[in-house]
């Protein structure tokens, strides 16, 4: 019977933790320590080798929980530098250790200090210093290396951030316009960490496309996900909105708002949490178009939602914004029409072609004036 009992748990455990477990990692806590640099040898002056250090280098295609996989012990450290001998006056160098982390890692100390910012391929950071060899000036007594606990925070990097309330159909938009495979339902919450998925075009070009969790009011003050949502949309070149034309009521317990009420909120959540946010480009999604009296309610707040000034005034104050969005344009659609699925693929590609050729023609602009201000001196001006 106890053999049974113990068969019967086991055989129950295992899903469960599997269930549980979360498939996504955005943070990782480790322990970092550089190399002891080697001693000196006093009667020949001999000076030991520097010990080594322990430096990220970020690599595309690496998760933080493949990474974690590989650190079991989360802990990681250099080699010690050798000691100086009457053989080898000059000790050798300890061995570095490379840690490769994904693209997009924020590196902080325990003090919240950030040490370096990942954000490009092959970006390198050395986080703990290898100490120093024994040599006259320490009395040839090697010093301890660097050691530390640091933070990794993987901010996702994505051309565009899917933005908006529970249910208001991010997730079947993200599945009907790319590869991914997000969970559907019909209740709040089903999308509850971030999901990437591609978009294809025939000319093979793609655009990645982040469906964050859902946002609620107080995001930027860390309720609900909070902090764990707003952060991964700082990096994307454009911006998402998605909003229900019916408007959002996250439980009896709260008011039933509008779609405009809502826009107002989901500008007012990023604008207490990051002003700068407001700055990025900006697409709005107006969903579920296809059912009956949307196209009514539609006709009535275009104008408003076209210039969100204007109904700035009759705004809920708790919901209010101090500075309003911009839309570069509104695509009234319906998730589940095909035609307008397309559509709203044909307008992202748009947009982002649209505003990568404004950005080349700026740099252009501010390389031709730096040529003309060196060659302006001794030469005529570019034209």
């Amino acid at each position: 019977m106890v053999q049974l009992f113990k068969y019967l748990l086991k055989s129950t455990k295992s899903p469960a933790r599997a269930h549980f477990r979360p498939s996504f990692l955005d943070t990782l806590r480790l322990a970092v320590r550089g190399g002891h640099g080697g001693n000196g040898l006093p009667k020949y002056g001999g000076v030991g080798g520097q010990g080594g250090c322990v430096y990220f280098v970020a690599k595309e295609g690496l998760t933080l929980r493949k990474m974690a996989q590989g650190l079991k012990e989360r802990r990681v450290a250099a080699s010690s530098g050798e000691d100086s001998s009457k053989l080898s006056i000059f000790g050798k160098r300890g061995v570095d250790t490379r840690i490769e982390v994904p693209v997009g890692v924020q590196v902080y100390d325990e003090q919240q200090k950030l040490l370096a910012d990942l954000n490009e391929n092959d970006a390198t950071c050395i986080v703990a210093g290898g100490g120093t060899g024994g040599c006259t000036g320490n009395n040839f007594l090697g010093h301890p290396g660097e050691n530390r606990i640091v933070n990794l925070d993987l901010k996702l990097i994505a051309d565009v951030g899917l933005v908006g309330f529970p249910n208001a159909g991010k997730s079947t938009l993200l599945k009907a316009v790319s590869n991914a495979k997000p969970k559907i339902a019909a209740y709040p919450f089903t999308t509850i960490r971030p999901q990437i998925g591609t978009i294809e075009y025939g000319d093979l070009r793609s655009i990645s496309l982040a469906d964050l969790p859902g946002l609620i009011e107080g995001a930027h003050a860390n309720f609900g996900m909070g902090h764990k949502f707003l952060k991964h949309i700082e990096r994307t070149r454009l911006l998402l909105f998605m909003v229900d034309i019916f408007g959002f009521q996250l439980s009896p317990r709260h008011p039933h708002r509008d779609c405009l009420a809502n826009i107002y909120s989901l500008n007012k959540e990023l604008e207490l949490y990051d002003p700068s946010l407001l700055d990025k480009p900006c697409v709005l999604l107006l969903n579920k178009m296809d059912k009956e009296g949307a196209h009514e309610i539609l006709t009535k707040v275009k104008p408003a939602i076209d210039d969100l000034s204007i109904g700035l005034a009759d705004c809920p104050e708790e919901v209010r914004p101090k500075r309003v969005l911009k839309f570069e344009s509104i695509v009234p659609i319906s998730a589940i029409n095909s035609t307008k699925v397309t559509q709203v693929k044909s307008q992202l590609r748009r947009t982002l072609v649209r505003l990568a050729e404004e950005q080349f023609v700026t740099n252009g602009e501010q390389i031709k004036e730096q040529l003309q201000q060196r060659v302006g001196l001794v030469g005529p001006k570019i034209t």
